[in-house]
């Protein structure tokens, strides 16, 4: 690795933390970086993984006023959430290479269209709001199984796992929109945390790519989580469309 590549890897680090506190797509940038400078899939995926974690934790910790009074219920989901990254995590380790290789660029596509509709989501909440008594209800069976399917994804890549958590809170849980964010944070900290036990474990990961994520996370989590509701909605959007759909597009063709 030179310094130039080190350099990058650590920039990548730091939007992926911003994205992750505000959106919740981040891999859409440290992944298809990875690739473009060589690390192979699964060797990219886990050490993305186990990096991102310190910017996860960083913001949720970042959004804690936001869920006051509701800890009982996001520990809830946060178990199924756990229970969701290890199954996810060890798919990963256990089913071929040639699989993940084979399947991720579809999953970067679905990444980005959910990216792109992420704004249509929040609409939706927003206009139904008006109609319900209470602004955040109780956890349900369905969003438990949602949000244990969501962790599964998470473990076993992850991409735009965040904006599937915040259309599937923001559906079944709650109008505030702040309020499903700071929940995003903590379900997807908490997947990340057990798969990257799980990578940990396993030997797969590539430590210094890791390291220099983890920095980038942590300070783009905390900034993203202080400043992230200054950031054009759209713009980061479109950012994260074009580079999952170009990532996918280099993927297919090798």
């Amino acid at each position: 690795m030179t310094a130039l590549d080190a350099a990058i890897i650590l920039v990548a680090g730091i939007a992926a933390g911003v994205i992750n506190a505000v959106a919740g797509a981040g891999t859409l940038i440290t992944f298809p970086t990875l690739l473009a400078l060589g690390i192979p899939p699964i060797t990219a995926n886990v050490s993305n993984t186990v990096g991102l974690v310190p910017g996860g934790v960083v913001a949720a910790f970042g959004y804690r006023r936001e869920l006051a009074g509701q800890w009982r219920a996001v520990l809830i989901m946060a178990i199924f959430s756990l229970i969701g990254g290890v199954v996810g995590g060890v798919l990963l380790l256990i089913l071929p290479e040639s699989a993940f290789s084979l399947i991720v660029p579809y999953l970067l596509v679905v990444a980005a269209s959910l990216a792109a509709l992420q704004s249509r989501v929040a609409r939706f909440v927003r206009r139904n709001a008006a109609s319900r008594s209470r602004d955040t209800r109780p956890v349900t069976f369905g969003l438990v199984l949602g949000v244990l399917a969501t962790g599964v994804y998470g473990g076993y890549f992850g991409a735009a796992q965040g904006v599937v958590l915040i259309a599937l809170l923001g559906i079944l849980w709650t109008t505030d929109l702040h309020r499903a964010n700071g929940a995003k944070n903590v379900l997807g900290a908490t997947a990340n945390i057990v798969s990257a036990i799980v990578f940990i474990s396993s030997g797969a990961v590539e430590w210094r790519i890791a390291a220099l994520i983890g920095v980038g996370s942590a300070a783009g989590g905390w900034l993203g989580a202080r400043i992230g509701r200054r950031l054009s909605a759209t713009v980061l959007r479109t950012i994260l469309v074009t580079v999952a759909l170009g990532a996918a597009a280099v993927l297919f063709a090798t």
